[in-house]
């Protein structure tokens, strides 16, 4: 079979390699792979891959070889999946655990933008905790996650403010119901909560603006860039805020990407798609995430739809 693996080259980080089909562990299922979606963090992965990295968390596509334990979805089920590794390829095994049931209304495209972003959101949602008639300052929001939380927390109730480089980025947040700004220093204070996920000078300038007893929950470093804090700066700031580490990560998925998939299925979830490309593609398509040129998920096809 063909996958996608690693080549150490900026500028083509990925190439095609004819390899042996998985071998599935008995609590996985062998996946024909449909459609997957890369995301950010993996092309920072690639610019060093370590030994035997096998890229590709998020895919979508047909199960030809159910799990020897019994568990799990029947062949000729379509699914989606979050496996921990090896999804950009034409087969994968992926833990029944971490695997959801597509129902006729859900497509293999939407369905692959949807494990990680959207995984990440509802988990960093549920942190934030009950989110209605609070106002929400989320950074970095133009990317998957973003689009996610956006559409999830203002039909939650929150009063969003969504964080974008350019008004193109904007554009859908804003149809979402998000006041969408271009600086972390032109957000509008105070917030009850803020979702950090750029890291660098924007960390100092969100906690900066949450109400006193307030919340930051940071969960990424996109800008790559290590965050400064200043203690007597913070005593200018607002008072008793806490700053809470957040990393989504923690399988079993299989339930979470069932509620992504019934959100989807019932219109109150509109995963973001700005690329879909066959994934002969796939290279081109990951330096351009990586350079942020893309808005929301990129999907890539296999082809390999029955």
């Amino acid at each position: 079979m063909r996958r996608l693996i690693p080549t150490g080259e900026a500028e083509r980080p990925v190439a095609f390699a004819e390899v042996p089909p998985p071998l599935p562990e008995p609590a996985e299922a062998l996946i024909k792979v449909e459609a997957f979606a890369p995301n950010r963090g993996e092309t920072f992965l690639l610019e060093r891959p370590r030994p035997g990295l096998l890229p590709g968390k998020d895919v979508a596509g047909l199960v030809v070889q159910a799990a020897a334990d019994g568990s799990g979805p029947g062949i000729g089920t379509r699914v989606v999946g979050h496996p921990a590794q090896g999804g950009w390829a034409e087969y994968a095994a992926v833990p029944t655990d971490s695997l959801a049931v597509l129902p006729d209304g859900v497509d293999s495209e939407r369905a692959a933008a949807l494990p990680l972003a959207g995984i990440t959101a509802l988990r960093l949602l549920r942190t934030a905790g009950s989110l209605a008639g609070r106002r929400v300052l989320l950074t970095g929001a133009s990317g998957g996650v973003g689009h996610y939380v956006t559409e999830l927390a203002v039909g939650a109730g929150a009063e969003l403010t969504a964080v974008t480089a350019t008004p193109a980025r904007g554009e859908r947040l804003a149809a979402m119901g998000a006041q969408v700004v271009h600086r972390v220093a032109d957000a509008r204070g105070p917030f009850d909560v803020v979702l950090e996920s750029t890291g660098g000078p924007d960390l100092p300038l969100a906690l900066a603006k949450v109400r006193p007893g307030g919340v930051v929950v940071w969960f990424g470093q996109a800008s790559r860039t290590p965050v400064t804090l200043d203690f007597f700066q913070l005593l200018e700031g607002p008072e008793r805020v806490t700053l809470q580490h957040f990393h989504y990560a923690g399988a079993p998925y299989g339930l979470d990407l069932a509620t992504l998939v019934r959100l989807v299925e019932q219109g109150r979830l509109h995963p973001e798609i700005g690329r879909t490309a066959d994934w002969a593609e796939t290279a081109d398509t990951l330096v351009d995430l990586r350079e942020r040129r893309i808005r929301g998920k990129a999907v890539l096809l296999t082809g390999g739809t029955p």
